[in-house]
């Protein structure tokens, strides 16, 4: 091979080994979900008030691209947090959030690709411990459960959205108390339950004995119009009638009208 074909070939090789290094270092692939935050090695620095979209594109080799999830994302915290009364509760929360998309370049100024362990995590664990000690460890195992996960959402929120990070929620997945204490709760719920249900009974019984009463009293309502009502003519005249009714039987022979007790009429005699 002549010198100079061999020359041509290593300059050949060269250059597309400097123009794969350039390729490589000068584009870049953004995955659906992700946005770009870029960075400018003689210039401004951080570009923060504009980001890179999904897809392909190219940059100056000299500088950087730095790739944000900006769709929500999903940790899990388990944390210890000291009751209103002293106890330690143990506590295990999920917390969605994401960054917001056009503050990607504020983020990475101010929090850094990290943002998650810089910021959002302490905050919970922050606001968490704070509203969990207004709190009895009856009201956290029961009855205020979902009010304190709205009031750690509510205030972490706020702090959050300050730094441009969206929270979209927290959701208590479980507490966890001494096991003495939660035997003592159960137990006292038990009862509660328990007396709730013989309240009601009682209620029951006393609707039904109630209800006894006032269908006794308009009885003794009714006895009372229908004796007013009745009358000694009254029944002589309906004993007529049916010893009338009963003459007409094949059976009856004489009726005498009047020689009965108290004037009715009496009935003599009869076929077998």
């Amino acid at each position: 091979m002549e010198p100079n074909q061999r020359k041509l070939i290593i300059t050949v090789i060269v250059a597309f080994v400097l123009l794969l290094i350039l390729w490589q270092t000068s584009t870049i692939k953004l995955k659906s979900g992700e946005a770009g935050v870029l960075y400018k090695q003689f210039g401004q620095g951080t570009v923060t008030d504009s980001h890179f979209s999904e897809g392909f594109h190219f940059i100056a080799p000299w500088n950087d691209m730095f790739v944000y999830n900006v769709r929500n994302q999903e940790r899990q915290e388990v944390m210890e947090a000291l009751s209103k009364n002293g106890l330690t509760i143990r506590m295990e929360m999920s917390i969605r959030f994401r960054p917001v998309i056009s503050e990607v370049g504020t983020i990475h100024q101010t929090l850094g690709l990290n943002y998650t362990e810089v910021v959002v995590l302490p905050e919970v664990r922050s606001a968490a411990r704070q509203i969990i000690g207004r709190y009895d460890p009856e009201e956290l195992y029961s009855t205020k459960r979902d009010f304190i996960q709205d009031e750690i959402y509510n205030s972490v929120k706020e702090r959050l959205a300050e730094k441009n990070i969206y929270l979209d929620a927290i959701l208590i997945r479980g507490i966890e108390l001494p096991a003495n204490i939660k035997t003592a709760i159960e137990q006292k719920l038990k009862q509660e339950q328990e007396s709730q249900e013989y309240e009601f009974r009682i209620q029951k019984e006393s609707k039904e004995a109630e209800r006894k009463r006032i269908e006794a009293q308009g009885i003794k309502d009714f006895q009372d119009i229908v004796s007013e009502g009745i009358s000694d003519k009254l029944l002589r005249w309906k004993g007529i009638e049916a010893t009338l009714d009963l003459a007409k039987s094949p059976n009856s022979k004489v009726v005498v009208i009047g020689q009965g007790d108290d004037g009715l009429p009496l009935i003599l005699g009869g076929n077998n």
